[in-house]
């Protein structure tokens, strides 16, 4: 009795001291997460306060490097991160708005802190499209050299776009093992008419225009003749304006990058088969050196600092100059300009980043629309077009606003083609860029049914309904009712017309005219110009200039109609998953986040994820696309 009392005894105890030991172990997880809790608050809390103070000495660098995609608007990045990854000298930002990184060298041009420009643009990735971005960034850079201060490249490589930045500087270095990767640019894509055909998948489409070939993958295995017309003709102006702006930077004498693309195999041969220095012999590189070398450049201009993270120079990175440039001060009571952003491919509905949504744009237009403050606005569009009934919506509101008495401006980006033109069309006045891919006046549609393919393997679709129309319910996998198709291509044709009508009564031309530049084909800007489709050339400074002296502002403030959230909603958010399926859609759609050496393996896993990325963009309600898929998808 003894001896079991004892051991009772003893297992007591054990077991108290167990439930001691993880009730400590409760309480010290406990404390420590309200310790974290507080610190990340207090962060949150700071970073709201406004764009931090950083001490920067006299006659530093600034080095801009950001690492990430070029895009025309990124996603908001909950502050925590940013200044976790400040604080540990990485990059937050897996996307890259080109209007932040603008932002950056103006605030540095007229800091006096600041004397010299370093481009260190190897972690910028800039799709081929962005073209537009790439000379928008390049003007800024000539900008930022006109006040007298300096800009110097560095670099390991470079890309085509890259290069077209670095071109303004100063002094471009490379490493001696570097290149260019510049080969012009091109327009290819797969053609899936024989894979299809071997898996038995009916490609049922529907479309207008000679030029619409946003259908060929479904129907062919090449490019056809009229697509490669449309497509060589505004390649040919882009790279034209790509050598041009290269040859003028560099002080070469014109035809000198054509020449060399046209002979790199004895260019090469010339210089002992070193790429690099071939580079320097033909003018396009002024010194090959190693890193080390290249950071012994930089402390020759503004003087050595050891605790640098840069490399040993006196300076500042992007990421951590970039929280510290204020905000535009915006007066609460001040006659505004309302900047709406529509980039991405349309879609329907509802979604904050990523692409155009309808219903998002169509609210932002509203709400300048109901704002008293709001005298003017620019939409700014750079999108491929996508869903006909959401590029409607948008235009319905876009109407509103001038029935308002309020002028509307559209700004092109790099792309305004299809849905992206319609929703362009009523606007006042259009700008675009020299290398704005727009036009693309065409509609389509595509059902696949997958009747045949289930019957390789014995699967059949069978049952009775009310009216023809009844078997959609079976479409899929079973063929499409062919009352169904007939209604579809009614409404691709009336779609047509009515797109026609759309650019005849916002342009000023008759639907004839309108049918002779429309037919699906794609324009670049300086010739969309010359057709009417556009009114002027130049960015989104100017556009916005115009839209103030249409609305008579002489005194104004910009705004975005885009509701920032505030840095608690942000890190809520990030705690609940929120924002997940934006996050996930950046990184999928994006590789700027990645540390990748080879520019070409980043654009080959680039071209795969944008391949399944295609098919996510299609959901209109009524199955019809105003989208421009001959262009150069972004």
């Amino acid at each position: 009795m003894d001896h079991e009392r004892s051991r009772l005894t003893v297992w007591g105890f054990i077991k108290g001291l167990f439930k001691a030991v993880i009730g400590l172990s409760l309480l010290a997880q406990s404390l420590l997460f309200l310790f974290i809790m507080v610190a990340i608050i207090g962060i949150i809390s700071e970073a709201s306060r406004g764009a931090p103070e950083i001490e920067i000495e006299k006659n530093s660098a600034l080095v801009l490097n950001p690492e990430g995609t070029l895009v025309e608007v990124s996603p908001p990045i909950e502050l925590f991160e940013s200044a976790l990854a400040n604080a540990i000298g990485g990059a937050s930002d897996s996307q890259i708005s080109v209007h932040d990184i603008t932002r950056v060298i103006r605030a540095a041009a007229e800091d006096d802190r600041i004397d010299v420009l370093v481009l260190k643009l190897q972690d910028l990735y800039i799709p081929s499209i962005y073209a537009s971005k790439a000379h928008y960034l390049a003007a800024e850079v000539e900008k930022f050299r006109e006040t007298g201060k300096r800009v110097v490249a560095v670099g390991d490589y470079y890309t085509q776009e890259q290069y077209l930045i670095a071109s303004e500087a100063d002094t471009i270095l490379m490493h001696d093992f570097g290149w260019i990767d510049m080969t012009g640019y091109g327009r290819y894509g797969n053609y899936y008419k024989s894979a299809l055909d071997k898996l038995k998948v009916n490609a049922n489409v529907f479309r207008v225009g000679t030029f619409k070939s946003a259908v060929e993958p479904f129907l062919r295995d090449d490019m056809s003749e009229e697509a490669k017309l449309a497509n060589q003709a505004y390649l040919d102006v882009l790279w034209r304006e790509y050598t041009s702006a290269v040859e003028e930077n560099r002080n070469l004498s014109s035809g000198t990058v054509i020449n060399l693309l046209n002979n790199v195999p004895g260019e090469i041969e010339a210089a002992g088969n070193d790429f690099a220095l071939a580079l320097v012999n033909a003018g396009l590189i002024d010194e090959l050196m190693d890193k080390s070398a290249q950071t012994d450049v930089i402390v020759d201009i503004v003087g050595r600092d050891k605790d640098s993270k840069l490399g040993g120079f006196r300076g500042v990175g992007y990421e951590t100059y970039k929280l510290a440039v204020p905000a535009d001060e915006v007066r609460p009571k001040s006659p505004k300009v309302a900047i709406v952003t529509a980039a991405g491919v349309i879609v329907d509905g509802d979604s904050p980043y990523g692409v155009a949504a309808g219903e998002t744009i169509a609210r932002q237009l509203r709400e300048a629309r109901f704002n008293e403050n709001v005298k003017a606005v620019v939409l700014r569009v750079d999108s491929p077009g996508g869903s006909a009934f959401a590029s409607e919506v948008m235009r319905d509101e876009l109407l509103q606003l001038k029935e308002a008495g309020k002028p509307v401006v559209v700004s092109m980006g790099s792309l305004a083609a299809s849905g992206g033109y319609w929703i362009s069309a009523s606007a006042d006045e259009i700008w675009a860029a020299p290398t704005t891919v727009t036009g693309s006046i065409g509609v389509f549609g595509y059902i696949p049914t997958f009747e045949d393919t289930l019957a390789e393997v014995g699967v059949y679709t069978d049952g009775v309904g009310t009216t023809p129309l009844s078997a959609i319910a079976a479409a899929g996998t079973g063929p499409l009712p062919e009352a169904y198709g007939q209604i579809i291509q009614a409404s691709i044709e009336d779609i047509y017309d009515r797109f026609m009508g759309i650019v005849a009564d916002g342009r000023g031309l008759t639907k004839e005219r309108v049918n002779e530049i429309g037919q699906g084909r794609v324009w670049v800007g300086e010739t969309a110009l010359d057709i009417q489709l556009v009114d002027k050339l130049g960015t989104l400074d100017d556009a916005i200039e115009s839209a103030a002296a249409r609305a008579g502002l002489d005194d104004y403030d910009t705004i975005g109609m885009a509701r920032a959230k505030t840095p608690f909603e942000l890190f809520l958010e990030g705690l609940t998953g929120a924002e997940t399926k934006v996050a996930d859609d950046a990184a999928m759609a994006n590789f700027g986040n990645i540390d990748m050496q080879n520019a070409n393996v980043r654009e080959i896993m680039q071209a795969v994820i944008n391949e399944a990325q295609f098919f996510l963009g299609f959901n209109d309600p009524q199955g019809v696309y105003v989208r421009c898929l001959q262009c150069p998808q972004p």
